[in-house]
Protein backbone atom coordinates (compact mmCIF):
# COMPACT_ATOMS: atom_id res chain seq x y z
CA UNK A 1 0.00 0.00 0.00
CA UNK A 2 1.32 3.47 -1.04
CA UNK A 3 -0.32 6.92 1.24
CA UNK A 4 -0.41 9.58 -0.85
CA UNK A 5 -1.04 12.93 0.48
CA UNK A 6 -3.35 15.15 -1.98
CA UNK A 7 -3.58 18.63 -1.18
CA UNK A 8 -7.14 20.49 -1.02
CA UNK A 9 -5.79 23.70 -3.39
CA UNK A 10 -4.72 21.42 -6.04
CA UNK A 11 -8.15 19.76 -5.64
CA UNK A 12 -10.65 22.68 -5.40
CA UNK A 13 -10.09 23.52 -8.79
CA UNK A 14 -9.59 20.88 -10.69
CA UNK A 15 -8.83 16.84 -10.76
CA UNK A 16 -11.18 13.97 -11.70
CA UNK A 17 -13.15 13.64 -8.54
CA UNK A 18 -12.64 9.78 -7.53
CA UNK A 19 -13.74 7.02 -5.02
CA UNK A 20 -13.19 3.93 -3.05
CA UNK A 21 -12.47 1.38 -5.65
CA UNK A 22 -11.70 3.12 -8.57
CA UNK A 23 -8.05 3.18 -10.48
CA UNK A 24 -6.46 6.21 -9.93
CA UNK A 25 -3.32 7.56 -12.14
CA UNK A 26 -1.39 10.67 -9.89
CA UNK A 27 1.91 12.52 -10.94
CA UNK A 28 4.19 12.60 -7.80
CA UNK A 29 5.95 15.68 -6.68
CA UNK A 30 8.20 13.83 -4.36
CA UNK A 31 8.47 10.93 -2.18
CA UNK A 32 9.84 12.39 0.31
CA UNK A 33 7.38 15.14 1.56
CA UNK A 34 8.16 18.10 3.04
CA UNK A 35 8.74 19.41 6.26
CA UNK A 36 5.42 21.89 6.42
CA UNK A 37 2.91 18.80 6.01
CA UNK A 38 4.68 16.99 9.45
CA UNK A 39 4.18 20.23 11.42
CA UNK A 40 0.39 19.91 10.35
CA UNK A 41 -0.18 16.16 10.54
CA UNK A 42 2.46 15.87 13.22
CA UNK A 43 4.81 13.34 13.27
CA UNK A 44 3.35 9.95 13.97
CA UNK A 45 0.80 10.69 11.25
CA UNK A 46 3.73 12.52 9.21
CA UNK A 47 5.63 8.94 9.08
CA UNK A 48 2.93 7.36 7.54
CA UNK A 49 2.97 9.04 4.06
CA UNK A 50 4.65 7.69 1.42
CA UNK A 51 4.15 10.58 -1.53
CA UNK A 52 3.14 13.97 -2.34
CA UNK A 53 1.22 14.35 -5.45
CA UNK A 54 0.72 17.67 -8.43
CA UNK A 55 -1.16 18.07 -10.89
CA UNK A 56 -0.60 21.19 -11.28
CA UNK A 57 3.18 20.56 -12.51
CA UNK A 58 4.58 19.79 -15.45
CA UNK A 59 4.17 16.39 -17.05
CA UNK A 60 5.76 13.93 -13.70
CA UNK A 61 7.42 10.90 -14.33
CA UNK A 62 7.47 9.65 -11.12
CA UNK A 63 3.78 7.89 -10.64
CA UNK A 64 1.49 6.01 -8.45
CA UNK A 65 -1.20 3.77 -10.08
CA UNK A 66 -3.05 1.34 -9.11
CA UNK A 67 -6.68 1.20 -6.72
CA UNK A 68 -8.15 3.25 -3.84
CA UNK A 69 -8.75 1.06 -0.98
CA UNK A 70 -9.28 3.86 1.47
CA UNK A 71 -9.79 7.86 1.70
CA UNK A 72 -9.23 10.13 4.47
CA UNK A 73 -10.12 13.65 4.92
CA UNK A 74 -7.87 15.64 7.26
CA UNK A 75 -8.89 18.34 8.82
CA UNK A 76 -7.32 20.98 11.73
CA UNK A 77 -7.84 23.61 13.77
CA UNK A 78 -7.36 27.15 12.87
CA UNK A 79 -7.90 30.99 14.37
CA UNK A 80 -9.21 33.02 11.76
CA UNK A 81 -8.93 36.81 12.52
CA UNK A 82 -10.24 39.98 10.76
CA UNK A 83 -8.90 43.10 10.84
CA UNK A 84 -10.10 46.33 8.62
CA UNK A 85 -7.56 47.44 5.64
CA UNK A 86 -5.39 50.60 6.57
CA UNK A 87 -5.47 53.26 3.94
CA UNK A 88 -2.96 52.75 1.25
CA UNK A 89 -3.71 48.53 1.57
CA UNK A 90 -7.11 48.47 -0.63
CA UNK A 91 -10.27 49.84 0.68
CA UNK A 92 -10.08 52.65 3.04
CA UNK A 93 -11.79 51.76 6.35
CA UNK A 94 -14.89 54.02 6.25
CA UNK A 95 -15.71 52.68 2.65
CA UNK A 96 -17.22 49.56 1.04
CA UNK A 97 -16.08 49.94 -2.32
CA UNK A 98 -12.69 50.88 -3.64
CA UNK A 99 -12.48 54.67 -4.18
CA UNK A 100 -12.62 55.53 -7.91
CA UNK A 101 -10.17 55.24 -10.38
CA UNK A 102 -8.20 52.62 -7.83
CA UNK A 103 -8.28 49.85 -10.18
CA UNK A 104 -5.10 47.97 -7.93
CA UNK A 105 -7.40 46.93 -5.40
CA UNK A 106 -9.66 45.26 -7.52
CA UNK A 107 -9.55 41.27 -8.70
CA UNK A 108 -10.18 40.46 -11.91
CA UNK A 109 -10.01 39.86 -15.58
CA UNK A 110 -9.83 41.37 -18.93
CA UNK A 111 -11.45 39.36 -21.31
CA UNK A 112 -11.30 41.48 -24.23
CA UNK A 113 -14.03 43.83 -26.50
CA UNK A 114 -14.80 45.83 -23.05
CA UNK A 115 -15.44 42.71 -21.25
CA UNK A 116 -14.33 42.93 -17.53
CA UNK A 117 -15.02 40.79 -14.67
CA UNK A 118 -13.79 42.24 -11.53
CA UNK A 119 -15.00 42.19 -7.78
CA UNK A 120 -14.16 44.87 -5.20
CA UNK A 121 -12.13 43.67 -2.33
CA UNK A 122 -13.50 42.83 1.13
CA UNK A 123 -13.11 45.20 3.47
CA UNK A 124 -11.39 43.21 6.30
CA UNK A 125 -8.18 41.43 5.75
CA UNK A 126 -8.00 37.71 6.99
CA UNK A 127 -5.13 35.94 8.41
CA UNK A 128 -5.44 32.51 9.19
CA UNK A 129 -3.11 31.08 11.97
CA UNK A 130 -3.03 26.97 12.01
CA UNK A 131 -3.73 26.00 15.31
CA UNK A 132 -1.06 23.20 16.45
CA UNK A 133 -1.50 19.34 17.01
CA UNK A 134 -5.17 19.61 16.08
CA UNK A 135 -4.59 17.48 12.42
CA UNK A 136 -7.75 14.82 12.29
CA UNK A 137 -8.45 12.24 10.11
CA UNK A 138 -11.94 11.57 8.70
CA UNK A 139 -12.97 8.47 6.46
CA UNK A 140 -14.49 9.59 3.23
CA UNK A 141 -16.15 7.92 0.19
CA UNK A 142 -13.66 9.65 -2.47
CA UNK A 143 -12.38 13.35 -3.28
CA UNK A 144 -14.57 15.86 -4.91
CA UNK A 145 -17.57 13.77 -4.50
CA UNK A 146 -20.55 16.21 -3.96
CA UNK A 147 -21.51 13.42 -0.97
CA UNK A 148 -18.64 15.09 0.88
CA UNK A 149 -19.50 19.08 0.24
CA UNK A 150 -20.23 20.32 3.64
CA UNK A 151 -23.17 19.46 5.52
CA UNK A 152 -23.39 22.49 7.44
CA UNK A 153 -24.33 25.75 5.05
CA UNK A 154 -22.06 28.63 5.70
CA UNK A 155 -24.12 31.19 7.69
CA UNK A 156 -24.91 34.74 5.69
CA UNK A 157 -25.07 37.78 7.63
CA UNK A 158 -25.85 40.16 5.63
CA UNK A 159 -23.73 41.60 3.33
CA UNK A 160 -22.41 44.55 5.30
CA UNK A 161 -22.90 42.29 8.64
CA UNK A 162 -19.67 42.90 10.74
CA UNK A 163 -17.92 39.68 11.20
CA UNK A 164 -16.38 39.01 14.54
CA UNK A 165 -12.79 39.33 14.73
CA UNK A 166 -11.28 36.32 15.64
CA UNK A 167 -13.01 32.98 15.30
CA UNK A 168 -11.63 29.69 15.55
CA UNK A 169 -12.71 26.81 13.23
CA UNK A 170 -12.19 23.56 11.19
CA UNK A 171 -10.57 23.71 8.01
CA UNK A 172 -9.85 21.23 5.38
CA UNK A 173 -6.37 20.41 4.23
CA UNK A 174 -6.30 17.66 1.74
CA UNK A 175 -6.59 13.52 2.05
CA UNK A 176 -4.47 11.40 2.99
CA UNK A 177 -5.81 8.39 -0.16
CA UNK A 178 -4.10 4.68 0.02
CA UNK A 179 -3.46 2.86 -2.86
CA UNK A 180 -3.05 -0.55 -3.92
CA UNK A 181 -0.20 -0.28 -6.94
CA UNK A 182 -0.35 -2.45 -9.69
CA UNK A 183 2.46 -4.72 -9.77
Amino acid sequence: MTRVWLTKWEWACCGDAFAIGDEVDFGIETRTPHAALAEMLGSELFATVDTMESHHEEELADRVRGRVIAVHAVTQDVIERRSLRQPGHGAPPESIRTADGDERAMVGRDFGNGAFLATSPSRYMIEIEPVANTARLTSVQGVRLSIDVDAEPLSYAGEFAVPPPEQRRRSLEGWLVDIQEHA
